[in-house]
């Protein structure tokens, strides 16, 4: 067993500024800068080391790939991280939707871990959908899946909109 000392620096842009530029955006105009590099990515989306991949109405779907520092002491990917994962893209699916001003935060969140995730488990896409918006509420889902389409985790969210 390695006992070698590992160590990981990145660096974010400020989050106050990018949600600030949220408010002048719609939600998919606002996911589209940061998909195309116009708005820098959250600092989660550092921290966490994922990736957007691509953005539509309804839809989003981020590219994560597992690392040691994902790990929980029992070898695996932590279920804290891929719940976040999961989580942002089920808020990213209903921040899609929204029109220029409107802002949203999870309600509620229940996630199934299906499969341990390894870094042997390699490259893995996280896709949200939004399922159903509402005045109030919306109801989103997301996959945790391997390239070649093996479910790993699951997820199903209640978000709040804030209307002004």
């Amino acid at each position: 067993m390695s006992t070698a000392e590992r160590t990981r620096t990145y660096d974010w842009e400020s989050p106050l500024d990018t949600a600030g530029k949220a408010q002048t955006l719609t939600g998919l105009e606002f996911l589209k800068g940061i998909l195309n590099g116009e708005i820098p990515a959250p600092p989660i989306a550092k921290t966490l080391d994922f990736q957007t991949l691509s953005v539509e109405e309804g839809k989003i779907l981020f590219e994560f790939t597992p690392y040691e520092f994902h790990y929980n002491p029992i070898g695996s990917v932590h279920g804290g991280v891929i719940s976040t994962v999961l989580d942002t893209a089920m808020g990213c699916a209903v921040h899609s939707v929204l029109p220029q001003g409107v802002a949203y935060t999870t309600l509620e969140l229940k996630v199934n871990f299906v499969k341990a995730v390894t870094i042997k488990s390699g490259k893995l896409l996280v896709e949200g959908r939004l399922i159903h918006s509402g005045r109030t509420t919306a109801l989103v889902e997301a996959d945790l899946k391997s390239e070649s389409g093996t479910l790993y985790a699951h997820g199903v969210s209640t978000c709040l909109i804030f209307k002004p």
